[in-house]
């Protein structure tokens, strides 16, 4: 039975949204639970996107976060396809929808998430530009990747992040040809830096992916609406059927800053400016997931995640914030990877120039290692490659904030655990 003294509402159906919705009925909230989401597909994981599902190993139905009855069941009112225009924080309501339907909430929870970076070159209204976000991007590209594959066409990809990384290797797993362009001099070189960030050129080159680093793609060519070729700001002209576009993604935003709540700064990731309990600038909104950005002391900064973990652990967090139960959320980072046989998961944060030394145990060159970001002698992060249930014992080195003998860090019989005071 549903008490209609308190109504919740989210915004945003992705899979922080629909967790923070099952957290308050699990919580025994018995208010209204409204959840607005502007896909028309129920809440789904994006990781398949990139990964199982793409490569035909899943079934669609599987990427859903609930089976759709369960929304009914628990008295979770669902609307699909329609978009929060407004929030009203004066009046604390929402309007949404084509007819502007207006509902009161006593909490709010923006889980909006992110959108793709678009290219700003020409061409980009071409039938063969693509982006990759949504299911629907990802069922429109499982099939431009098997017709590549079957006719041999290629397919030219801006970014060596992690989602450009993906596609290649599904990409190549259906047979098509692949050059992946990149400003910088290797892969996942934000996040990387240089020295593990070859580990992953060397794998894909090992699979016949072609990488051209250094330089900028500034126009995709075509004729009669489709791509032919990607040009490059050195001249190259490389041949393609298809292009994706894997340059990063930006915080939605938008409804939060006409609403005047307080934003991030560029430097922090930009997102939505939360405390450790995920509350806004406004003490009824929360927020979660991909858009906000929460402060990490043990890192020493304010940022912003946009990592499945985090919109799993995010959304029941922000949740329990709402139903006044005393929350820190102060979550390690975590994510994962899955490319051709190499599996990894990375724990921490090290972007190049906070960390001095990079510590490796086991072997790199065939990729059965952990590699270890190390700043006077403390973890900020750790990556395991094929080399697994290391990762609660990983993220006890960074939360320990401790000096490790690295000598001992990079021995494989060291048990880590012995390793954190």
């Amino acid at each position: 039975m549903v008490d209609a003294d308190q109504t919740f509402v989210v915004v945003g159906g992705g899979l922080a949204g629909a967790k923070a919705a099952e957290t308050l009925r699990a919580e025994g909230f018995t208010g209204r639970v409204i959840l607005i989401s502007d896909e028309r597909d129920h809440p789904y994981e994006r990781p398949p996107l990139s990964k199982g599902y793409l490569l035909g190993k899943e079934e669609r139905d599987s990427v859903f976060v609930h089976e759709p009855s369960w929304y009914a069941r628990n008295d979770v009112e669902l609307h699909l396809g329609q978009t929060v225009d407004r929030i009203d924080r004066a009046a604390k309501t929402v309007r949404f929808g084509e007819d502007g339907t207006v509902v009161h909430y006593d909490k709010l929870l923006l889980v909006t998430g992110a959108e793709p970076r678009r290219l700003d070159v020409p061409g980009t209204d071409l039938a063969g530009v693509h982006h990759l976000r949504r299911l629907a991007h990802a069922e429109r590209l499982k099939g431009v990747l098997a017709a590549l594959g079957r006719d041999n066409g290629h397919l030219v990809i801006a970014g060596a992040g992690w989602i450009g990384l993906e596609v290649a290797a599904a990409a190549r797993e259906y047979g098509a040809e692949v050059t992946v362009i990149d400003p910088s001099p290797t892969p996942l070189h934000h996040v990387l830096g240089p020295e593990l960030g070859n580990v992953f050129a060397e794998l894909h080159r090992a699979h016949g992916v072609r990488f051209h680093f250094g330089v900028t793609l500034t126009e995709i060519v075509g004729q009669d609406g489709m791509v032919l070729a990607a040009r490059t700001d050195d001249g190259e002209e490389h041949p393609a059927h298809d292009v994706l576009a894997a340059i990063g993604a930006a915080p939605r935003t938008g409804l939060a800053e006409a609403a005047g709540l307080e934003l991030a700064a560029r430097e922090d990731g930009g997102g939505i400016a939360v405390d450790e309990r995920l509350r806004t600038s406004d003490p009824d909104i929360f927020a979660a997931g991909d858009v906000a950005a929460f402060p990490a002391p043990l890192f020493g900064a304010r940022m912003r995640v946009e990592h499945w973990a985090n919109a799993l652990n995010g959304g029941p967090a922000a949740a329990r914030a709402m139903l006044g139960q005393d929350v820190v959320y102060d979550r390690v980072p975590y994510f994962f990877s899955d490319q051709y046989d190499l599996g990894m998961e990375y724990s921490g944060w090290a972007p190049p120039g906070s960390y001095d030394e990079v510590v490796i145990r086991g072997d790199a060159g065939k990729r059965e290692f952990i590699a270890f970001w190390l700043r006077e002698g403390r973890v900020l992060a750790g990556m395991n490659v094929n080399v697994w249930d290391v990762t609660d014992a990983v993220q006890k080195l960074i939360r320990s904030r401790a000096r490790v003998d690295t000598e001992a860090l990079a021995d494989p019989h060291v048990e880590l655990d012995s390793l954190v005071p």
